[in-house]
């Protein structure tokens, strides 16, 4: 059903995907660390995967996280993953199986790709070049999954910090400073494919930045696919309105005062929820050594709970 100005509201106040950084006076309410125990248990199913199962150990800590992205503030930090015993090849297996705790595994690119490494390829700029392999920022922008996951092996050696956004105190400052515009993000605008087109497919997509699922609303966006799909003719011409509209969700996304920020060390694992989260991320300073570079491995996790399916569409 199309919704006019009129029928925009606000998300409640009450809403656990409500919040800003002020809600958090310090990380004990989004952080949390795995026991000896667990630690253990990771190591070992990483080197011995046939002698375990992750469950036994981590699924009572992995509920936890669960309710804190579905029924909390949709964010959680989970720090102490052995990735200093661990080599490459055994923590990518451990990590997805301790992914499986929480959804299902999902596909990043045409491929399927279960993990995508988040570093900078040192590769020359070109509109084949994604952000996430340069150094250069992110600013926010939405996953195509449930729950995102982010998990440090080795930080840069400055800047980098990871910045995380309620996209419900976006969607409601936006109201309140210009229902109009808002509304206008209700409409599909058009967004470049970049290297995901598959042969014979349009160079764009058209898809509205908010939509509502069952009364709440989602917001799924990535800024610069809008503002690069002007480079396909083809594409519809982003109109003046709509321009201003996406400059003031990128106005109100950039406020300090909504922002949770995350130093990542390694072992951290960020756990987002998608649907009702933003994130960004600074600019940073690499080593030279490749060895030694910034490297983080992204997870995408469908969650198919019957409290994550109630919560995730908006029906909480």
């Amino acid at each position: 059903m199309r919704r006019s100005r009129r029928d925009l509201v606000p998300v409640p106040g009450h809403a656990p995907s409500l919040w800003a950084a002020t809600d958090f006076s310090d990380q004990t309410s989004w952080a949390v660390d795995l026991t000896g125990d667990e630690q253990r248990a990771i190591a070992h199913y990483a080197r011995h995967p046939q002698d375990g199962d992750l469950r036994l150990t981590l699924s009572h800590s992995a509920s936890t996280w669960l309710d804190m992205l579905v029924e909390g503030p949709g964010f959680v930090l989970v720090r102490g993953f052995p990735v200093h015993t661990l080599a490459l090849e055994h923590i990518e297996p451990a990590y997805l199986a301790l992914g499986r705790l929480i959804g299902s595994l999902e596909g990043q690119d045409r491929q399927g790709s279960l993990t995508t490494h988040i570093r900078d390829e040192r590769l020359p700029a070109g509109p084949g070049v994604r952000r996430y392999q340069t150094s250069q920022n992110q600013d926010f922008h939405s996953d195509a999954s449930d729950v995102v996951g982010l998990l440090c092996l080795r930080p840069a050696k400055s800047g980098g910090l990871s910045r995380i956004i309620s996209a419900h105190a976006v969607y409601n400052e936006m109201l309140r400073r210009d229902r109009d515009l808002t509304s206008l993000l209700l409409e599909p605008f058009p967004w470049s494919r970049h290297t995901e087109r598959r042969p014979g497919e349009s160079p764009y997509f058209e898809l509205a930045p908010i939509a509502f699922v069952h009364g709440m609303p989602r917001i799924s966006i990535i800024p610069w696919f809008i503002r690069q799909s002007q480079a396909h003719p083809a594409a519809p011409r982003l109109n003046p309105d709509q321009l201003a509209a996406l400059d003031l969700m990128e106005e109100v996304m950039a406020l300090p005062d909504l922002q949770v920020v995350m130093d990542f060390q390694p072992g951290d694992l960020q756990l987002l929820n998608n649907t009702t989260v933003l994130h960004a991320r600074d600019a940073y300073e690499d080593h030279s050594d490749p060895a030694l570079r910034r490297h983080l491995v992204r997870l995408w996790l469908t969650v198919a709970s019957p409290v994550a399916e109630r919560v995730l569409s908006g029906q909480a």
